[in-house]
Protein backbone atom coordinates (compact mmCIF):
# COMPACT_ATOMS: atom_id res chain seq x y z
CA UNK A 1 0.00 0.00 0.00
CA UNK A 2 0.94 3.44 -0.86
CA UNK A 3 0.89 4.30 2.86
CA UNK A 4 3.12 1.97 4.57
CA UNK A 5 5.52 2.11 1.21
CA UNK A 6 6.45 6.15 2.49
CA UNK A 7 6.46 6.63 -1.48
CA UNK A 8 3.57 9.70 -0.98
CA UNK A 9 6.58 11.85 1.03
CA UNK A 10 8.74 12.30 -2.08
CA UNK A 11 5.69 14.45 -3.56
CA UNK A 12 4.70 16.12 -0.44
CA UNK A 13 4.65 19.99 -0.79
CA UNK A 14 6.32 20.20 2.55
CA UNK A 15 9.15 19.36 0.75
CA UNK A 16 9.79 22.39 -0.55
CA UNK A 17 9.38 24.35 2.50
CA UNK A 18 11.59 24.87 5.74
CA UNK A 19 11.34 22.09 8.04
CA UNK A 20 10.83 23.62 10.83
CA UNK A 21 8.13 25.37 10.05
CA UNK A 22 6.21 22.06 10.24
CA UNK A 23 7.24 22.05 14.61
CA UNK A 24 5.88 24.91 15.70
CA UNK A 25 7.13 25.23 19.27
CA UNK A 26 4.51 26.09 21.94
CA UNK A 27 0.65 26.76 20.89
CA UNK A 28 0.11 30.57 21.19
CA UNK A 29 1.05 33.44 20.03
CA UNK A 30 4.10 32.85 17.22
CA UNK A 31 3.58 29.05 16.92
CA UNK A 32 -0.16 29.99 15.63
CA UNK A 33 1.23 31.92 12.67
CA UNK A 34 3.67 28.83 11.98
CA UNK A 35 1.17 26.42 12.33
CA UNK A 36 -1.15 29.08 9.83
CA UNK A 37 1.83 28.66 7.54
CA UNK A 38 2.29 25.02 7.40
CA UNK A 39 -1.01 24.27 7.06
CA UNK A 40 -1.51 26.50 4.36
CA UNK A 41 1.53 24.96 2.90
CA UNK A 42 -0.62 21.46 3.62
CA UNK A 43 -3.66 22.92 1.63
CA UNK A 44 -1.73 22.59 -1.72
CA UNK A 45 -0.33 19.21 -1.24
CA UNK A 46 -1.72 16.61 -3.11
CA UNK A 47 -0.41 13.65 -0.79
CA UNK A 48 -2.25 15.79 2.47
CA UNK A 49 -4.20 12.82 3.16
CA UNK A 50 -1.94 10.11 3.14
CA UNK A 51 0.24 12.59 5.57
CA UNK A 52 -2.42 12.69 7.48
CA UNK A 53 -3.13 8.79 7.71
CA UNK A 54 0.29 8.21 8.29
CA UNK A 55 0.69 10.87 11.26
CA UNK A 56 -2.64 9.33 12.77
CA UNK A 57 -1.02 5.43 12.06
CA UNK A 58 2.29 6.23 13.72
CA UNK A 59 1.00 7.88 16.04
CA UNK A 60 3.01 11.72 15.33
CA UNK A 61 2.04 13.49 18.23
CA UNK A 62 4.43 16.89 17.23
CA UNK A 63 3.97 19.12 14.54
CA UNK A 64 1.36 19.80 11.51
CA UNK A 65 0.78 16.66 9.04
CA UNK A 66 -1.48 16.69 6.70
CA UNK A 67 -3.20 20.10 7.54
CA UNK A 68 -3.71 18.96 11.11
CA UNK A 69 -1.97 20.43 14.19
CA UNK A 70 -0.95 18.47 17.24
CA UNK A 71 -4.39 19.09 18.83
CA UNK A 72 -6.53 18.04 16.25
CA UNK A 73 -4.55 15.22 15.54
CA UNK A 74 -5.54 14.12 19.39
CA UNK A 75 -9.09 14.89 18.61
CA UNK A 76 -9.23 12.65 15.57
CA UNK A 77 -7.75 9.71 17.49
CA UNK A 78 -10.39 10.50 20.34
CA UNK A 79 -13.24 10.25 17.91
CA UNK A 80 -12.03 6.83 15.86
CA UNK A 81 -11.71 5.29 18.92
CA UNK A 82 -14.89 6.18 20.15
CA UNK A 83 -16.62 5.04 16.82
CA UNK A 84 -14.36 1.74 17.09
CA UNK A 85 -15.38 1.28 20.84
CA UNK A 86 -19.70 1.93 19.53
CA UNK A 87 -18.96 -0.31 16.59
CA UNK A 88 -17.62 -3.16 18.83
CA UNK A 89 -20.46 -3.01 21.37
CA UNK A 90 -23.24 -3.28 18.16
Amino acid sequence: MLLESGVWRNTAKCREADPSLFFPIGSSGRALNQIAAAKAVCIECSVKDLCLEFALKTNQDNGVWGGASEEERRQLRRERNRIRRQLNQS
